[in-house]
């Protein structure tokens, strides 16, 4: 009788989201999640699931996501199988990196923290229409900073919440939240937010609602009363999903083997 055993491995990748219906597998619909599954049944010749740290919402990119598959016996050569998924992976999805990790890491649960960065292009850009919000009213960088130093403050962000998402809680801690122009082009504004979980559709109303304060729409008062609220009716409308990268998602080092 031969004992068969399993081996979990994190998988790191990148994506551009324009093409899919978001990361997570869904019926008659392209995502991430069924892509890269596909693939790995194809070169492990076995049928592979993935877990995803989280979900992305169509057309929303990572330029870091992690994942977690389960192997039985292991991979022999983790950078030959990082080489040959990217040669059978569609161009919008890239894989950096397979390691291997204790048997009970999950790439979701085991996250310590998320972060995420938005891009807003001011001046009109056809190599970032499909990477950045191109939005052309002028905006106060100072003013909006200052509100978004409030999401620091809070740990409430149902004003930000998706209604009917089953959380079951919308507690959150930002430990980051900050505006600045892009080195050598003005025309660029990056929004980085960093936290230890993040809600449904939560970043793209906070960076409309950001975007507001700078045109003048809302105070910095009016956005701290929004947060306070508790009402996701008194933000504003979502930001374009193009303009969103999840950037980061952090782990202990000691589930790494």
């Amino acid at each position: 009788m031969t004992d068969f055993f399993t081996v979990r491995y994190f998988i790191e990748l990148s994506y551009d989201g324009a093409a899919y219906c978001g990361w997570q597998r869904q019926p008659d619909a392209p995502t991430v999640q069924q892509a890269l599954e596909q693939a790995l049944s194809t070169l492990l010749r076995e049928p592979i699931e993935v877990v995803g740290a989280g979900r992305t919402d169509t057309g929303v990119n990572a330029s870091y996501y992690v994942a977690h598959f389960d192997i039985e016996k292991g991979v022999n050569d983790c950078a030959q199988l990082v080489y040959k998924l990217n040669l059978i992976l569609p161009q919008d999805i890239a894989v950096r990196r397979v390691r291997a990790v204790k048997a009970e890491a999950h790439a979701r649960f085991d996250a310590v923290e998320r972060e995420y960065t938005y891009y807003i292009s001011q001046r009109k850009n056809p190599f970032r229409r499909y990477s950045a919000w191109q939005y052309y009213v002028p905006l106060d960088v100072e003013r909006m900073n200052e509100a978004a130093a409030k999401l620091l403050e809070y740990d409430d962000f149902t004003s930000f919440a998706k209604l009917n998402s089953n959380n079951k809680t919308n507690i959150c801690r930002v430990v980051k939240a900050e505006w600045r122009r892009a080195d050598g082009d003005d025309d660029l504004l990056i929004f980085t937010i960093r936290a230890d979980r993040f809600l449904r559709n939560m970043i793209r109303a906070i960076v409309g609602t950001l975007v507001d304060v700078g045109r003048g729409r809302y105070s910095v008062d009016d956005f701290e009363r929004i947060l306070h609220s508790r009402d996701l009716s008194l933000s504003s409308a979502g930001a374009p999903a193009q303009g969103l990268f999840l950037s980061d998602v952090a782990y202990s080092e000691d589930i790494y083997i």
